[in-house]
């Protein structure tokens, strides 16, 4: 009789036993997850922590250039040194990078710190975009050939991936790699902002297609703010860069911060300071 029970027996220990094991697993996994999640983020937050703690020690060191030498040197001495162009009445200096043989940089006159800033979505206020695209030309000028515009590429990093503290919208060669892949994926992007399919260096991305007439009109930083939901509000969190299509129209490129990518939305990313495109090599 004993014999005869014990597989019942067992049968009913097991059944009870069974699901609690599956519990117990399930709880398991759960907190494993949580606790993975959470390495995640303490780690996303300490390589944000690591990178303010390297920032370089003058975040206004291009506006002391920009205020205390070039403005000063054009009044003075009607020469624009160190940078390479003041131009007062259009509120805007050309200043060459110390960083790639050919990148230039364009910052305003007037204090402005960065793409957070509420007066960039003035109509007052200058068309820096446009104000970039036409400082190009320094490039050719530097590389003593012409450049292909489909080659160049203008970017201003986010509040929160950038070193200074003075807007600056960086004017220098596309990376090869990005290139190559723009050309793929343009086609398929229209005149409203939308996802581009796979993003770029690991990085989400959002795209439109902009005339010359519209970048005219209305400057790169108001169509991202009027563009994107809640960009108005959060414009600082938000890396943006342009090229040139074929067809003789523009790609702006927007990337938002996002520390569990570890993305602090540096638009310049996606840029070569070394022109591996041309050739010879600058």
């Amino acid at each position: 009789m004993c014999g005869a029970t014990l597989p019942t027996a067992l049968f009913f220990v097991t059944k009870a036993v069974y699901p609690a094991i599956l519990l117990n697993n399930a709880s398991v996994i759960m907190s494993l997850r949580r606790w993975f999640l959470l390495l995640f983020m303490l780690l996303a937050l300490a390589v944000v922590a690591i990178y303010w703690w390297l920032k370089p020690s003058h975040p206004d060191a291009l506006w002391r250039i920009v205020s205390q030498q070039c403005l000063p040197n054009q009044q003075q001495r009607h020469h624009p040194a160190p940078c390479t162009q003041v131009d007062r009445a259009a509120g805007f200096v050309v200043l060459k990078d110390r960083n790639g043989p050919l990148q230039y940089l364009l910052m305003p006159t007037a204090k402005i710190t960065g793409i957070e800033s509420p007066q960039l979505l003035a109509t007052t206020t200058p068309n820096f975009f446009q104000q970039a695209w036409q400082a190009r030309r320094f490039m050719a000028q530097k590389y003593a050939k012409p450049i292909d515009d489909a080659d160049i590429s203008l970017a201003i990093n986010s509040e929160y991936g950038r070193t200074q503290n003075q807007l600056h919208i960086h004017i220098s060669c596309l990376s090869p790699a990005i290139k190559s892949r723009l050309t793929q994926l343009a086609p398929g992007v229209g005149q409203r902002w939308q996802s581009l399919p796979g993003g770029l260096l690991n990085h989400d991305y959002l795209a439109r297609r902009v005339t010359p007439e519209q970048l005219a009109q209305q400057g790169a930083f108001r169509l991202l703010a009027s563009g994107v939901a809640d960009a108005e509000q959060h414009m600082g969190r938000f890396g943006l860069a342009m090229t040139a299509l074929p067809d003789g129209d523009f790609l702006l490129l927007a990337t938002e911060r996002n520390l569990l990518r570890l993305n602090l939305a540096s638009a310049e990313e996606i840029q070569d300071h070394h022109c591996r495109l041309l050739s010879p090599a600058p």
